[in-house]
């Protein structure tokens, strides 16, 4: 099954998910474990997409907000189910801190980019949904992170999003900020462009891609962009 990842290869899954089928769901994420697919193209391109359809049929009244909610839980269930092949042995003294921008109830997203700096040996402090960002920027000050990542599901939280972004930068001015979620999928991105070292990544393979080149250029010095 490796390389053989196709478009619609979710559709089963989302159709489990829909009828709120946990065990189903479960067993349909064991198998594609089971075929050797890695828990970031098994996020990305079947739990991300199947949730990204939910979402959108939600919007258009399609399914209800029930339905919408029990999808999220079991998701949330099958990630705890996952995280004895999320955490590595290899810990290489380094933290990031996740979290989602105040007022955003949508944490899956951000969930799964904690689990990918996990894999990748990171100590990660995930602090969930709706993160105020007073106790984020002082929980930053406590940690001492050297990434902080940040996702954004609703494009009109957009102004809160970079209160936020202001708020971490006069605390933190050189710390890496990674930021996504879908709210960028309707713009918004030239915000970033104020700030220095605030990096959008579209999506979960493109973030462990980063991570991962950042390992290989630290040999136990502070974090750079490169």
């Amino acid at each position: 099954m490796p390389g053989s990842l196709t478009p619609n290869m979710h559709k089963p899954f989302l159709k489990l998910l829909i009828a709120g089928n946990h065990a189903e769901c479960s067993a349909l994420i064991q198998d594609f474990v089971n075929n050797r697919i890695t828990i970031t193209e098994l996020y990305e391109n079947i739990i991300k997409k199947a949730l990204y359809d939910i979402g959108e049929m939600w919007e258009y009244n399609k399914i209800s907000v029930a339905t919408e909610h029990l999808a999220s839980s079991i998701v949330e269930a099958l990630l705890n189910q996952l995280y004895d092949k999320v955490i590595s042995e290899n810990k290489i003294g380094k933290i990031a801190i996740i979290a989602c921008t105040e007022n955003e109830l949508h944490q899956i997203g951000i969930k799964m980019v904690g689990d990918v700096f996990e894999m990748n040996g990171w100590d990660v402090y995930f602090l969930g949904a709706n993160t105020s960002t007073t106790e984020l920027v002082s929980f930053a000050k406590t940690m001492k992170p050297d990434i902080l990542a940040i996702s954004i599901s609703i494009y009109f939280h957009l102004p809160i999003f970079e209160s936020m972004i202001k708020a971490i930068r006069q605390e933190f001015p050189d710390l890496i900020i990674i930021v996504g979620g879908q709210a960028f999928l309707h713009g918004g991105q030239e915000i970033l462009s104020k700030y220095n070292h605030v990096i959008y990544k579209p999506d979960l393979e493109s973030i462990d891609l980063f991570i991962k080149n950042l390992n290989q250029k630290q040999n136990g010095q502070k974090l750079i962009i490169g």
